[in-house]
């Protein structure tokens, strides 16, 4: 395990490398971040020149990324065009969305994965219909439809919540937003787990453990439910990050200034130390996050080994 685990680590140092490098391509393909910071009047070509030496937009796009790189390892993700460093821009931002992809997870975790077990064991029936017409219907409803209907109905009509999140986004204001981010994905992990649990419900040795007289929910919880867990983790693992940098639509509803409202506005700003610095770190998540999944399979399996 301990090799494994060495060996992943040092496959994710080129992965990552490649990710940031063709990010920091992208990203100043965007449009001239100058031209963004000076607004709707055109800088002069003095005030232009001055921007760009102070923020080494005068070098060649491959010193750029090389002084970026190694002001990365330093812990200096570079200043925001406002003069804000990046990383008390990521000390604000990141907290609410953690928290906010955190109540996501659960959702996709407690109810998707519940209403999969509960429709893969009854295939066929009342339930397993109307969990997959139920799915159906959430993934073909845009996540801006489903956040802007409940803000308004939960929120404005009803007041059962608040409308919009505070600006230090506690838990208990984050269960709706949490649920419009998840519902998406919480379908699809209902769907998964169901087709899972059904295909090896007929498997070789849940039929062996039924009829050694095992109890029900026994066969259920240690033989049928950890072998269909497999690629319900594997989805869950990366949509981890998916969730982090893809929570643009639902912060944007609920104001919620987190990482999905930094990126947009970095975006709309061209600023590219901001929207670099940021996706990062997603970059980051996503490549711990499939450790942590591949490290989880030999404790769901025990088959699965690792040399």
């Amino acid at each position: 395990m301990g090799r494994y685990v060495v060996r992943r680590l040092l496959q994710m140092i080129p992965v990552f490398v490649g990710a940031t490098l063709l990010i920091f391509l992208m990203v100043n393909v965007m449009g001239d971040p100058i031209a963004g910071l000076c607004g709707e009047r055109a800088c002069d070509p003095a005030t232009a020149a001055q921007l760009k030496k102070e923020f080494g937009l005068d070098k060649p796009l491959w010193q750029q990324y090389l002084t970026y790189m190694g002001n990365l390892f330093t812990g200096d993700f570079g200043t925001a065009f406002n003069g804000q460093p990046v990383t008390e821009l990521m000390a604000t931002a990141f907290p609410p969305t953690i928290r906010l992809t955190i109540v996501a997870i659960l959702f996709e975790i407690v109810i998707g994965i519940t209403l999969g077990v509960f429709a893969g064991l009854r295939r066929g029936r009342p339930l397993d219909t109307g969990v997959l017409l139920g799915t159906l219907v959430v993934i073909s409803v845009p996540v801006f439809v489903t956040g802007l209907l409940l803000q308004l109905l939960l929120g404005v009509q009803w007041g059962w919540i608040q409308p919009s999140v505070s600006p230090e986004a506690p838990f208990s204001e984050l269960i709706v937003p949490g649920l419009v981010l998840a519902s998406v994905s919480l379908a699809y992990v209902a769907r998964l787990t169901r087709t899972s649990v059904a295909e090896n419900k007929r498997s070789d040795y849940v039929r062996t453990a039924i009829a050694k007289g095992l109890p029900r929910h026994r066969v259920v919880t240690r033989h049928l439910l950890r072998n269909s867990l497999i690629p319900v983790v594997t989805f869950i693992g990366a949509d981890i990050g998916a969730l982090m940098g893809g929570a643009i639509l639902t912060e944007r509803i609920f104001n919620i200034h987190g990482v999905g409202y930094q990126l947009y506005q970095g975006i709309v700003r061209q600023n590219t130390q901001t929207v670099v610095g940021f996706v990062t770190i997603l970059v980051l998540v996503f490549l711990i996050a499939n450790l942590l999944v591949d490290l989880l399979y030999a404790v769901l399996d025990p088959r699965i080994r690792y040399a």
